[in-house]
């Protein structure tokens, strides 16, 4: 084997661990997962789709319980989308799947005027779908691909355009109470998926058959939040890091906290000094150290 080969390597097995690391950690933090779960993978043939599909498969024979995955891809008759692409690969790794074919496209494409905004409508519809499918296929849990990123870009979208401070959660149940909804990677970075599926050449189908209006506003906040990632290495783990650390009293919701009944008493805080603002080198170490120290694993780890 050549060093190049050697080096690529290491360097897919690095990532590859980090990214089971990171799934299994998000698995265990959300209670995701349980024994006999039933999982629909919703295949979509975007990086993040496979990769989500090939690290439950390996977390599956590692875990310490017993699920099975069933993947799941709608075909919303797009034009251009290729329908043999998925079922082909599906079947050369011995995934149990299923093909869902709802003409979606031609109802949105009917309802919305050319030139408006697709997403929200054939989003609903292909919802809808995917619970169906889900009840229908016997599924307990319906994994989605999503990831840190997806989740910090709807964090300030919702704080920006919607006035709340809300993001997608890494695990839901749908409103009828019928559905969980999962997102394993919501600890993984874009970046890392991105360069895992490059690796492992995934057929990827392009996202824009529909040709539909690219979401301005997503990009716009997805370029600022790599601005500040280059300008500042680290901050987009520290910005997700915040949205487990949330301190209701210092917020503006009295929904969340009963202002009213606040008064000085004389008596220090048990746990700590709140408004206390540690120095950044020292806030990094602390949440460093946490991290590491904190992490649990109730999957079997790579080897």
């Amino acid at each position: 084997m050549s060093e190049h080969a050697t080096a690529n390597s290491t360097n897919f097995h690095r990532l590859q661990r980090r990214l089971l690391r990171d799934t299994g950690k998000a698995i265990a933090d959300f209670s995701m997962i349980e024994d006999g779960d039933r999982v629909m993978v919703c295949l979509s043939g975007g990086k993040d789709s496979y990769t989500l599909l090939e690290l439950l498969g390996i977390l599956r024979e590692r875990a310490p319980i017993d699920f099975s995955i069933v993947a799941m891809n709608l075909d919303q008759k797009q034009p251009g989308f290729p329908p043999e692409i998925l079922p082909a690969y599906l079947e050369s790794i011995g995934v149990e799947y299923h093909i869902e074919t709802e003409d979606t496209y031609s109802i949105v494409t009917d309802k919305i005027a050319e030139g408006k905004t697709m997403c929200s409508l054939c989003s609903r519809l292909r919802r809808g779908i995917i619970y169906r499918v889900a009840t229908e296929l016997g599924a307990t849990k319906i994994a989605l691909g999503h990831h840190r990123d997806d989740i910090l870009e709807t964090f300030f979208l919702n704080m920006f355009f919607g006035g709340t401070l809300k993001t997608m959660p890494p695990k839901l149940v749908t409103d009828d109470g019928r559905h969980t909804v999962i997102r394993p990677l919501a600890h993984c970075a874009e970046v890392d998926i991105a360069k895992y599926a490059r690796y492992r050449e995934y057929p990827i189908i392009p996202c824009n058959l529909c040709g539909s209006q690219e979401n301005l506003q997503r990009q716009n906040v997805k370029a600022m939040i790599q601005a500040w990632e280059a300008e500042y290495p680290g901050r987009s783990s520290s910005i997700y890091r915040s949205l487990s650390k949330v301190v209701p009293s210092h917020l503006l919701d009295t929904e969340l906290h009963d202002f009213s009944q606040l008064a000085a008493n004389g008596v220090s805080d048990p746990l700590f000094d709140r408004d206390a603002t540690p120095t950044a080198p020292k806030l990094v170490d602390s949440l460093g150290g946490h991290a590491v120290k904190f992490i649990p694993n109730p999957l079997k780890s790579s080897p």
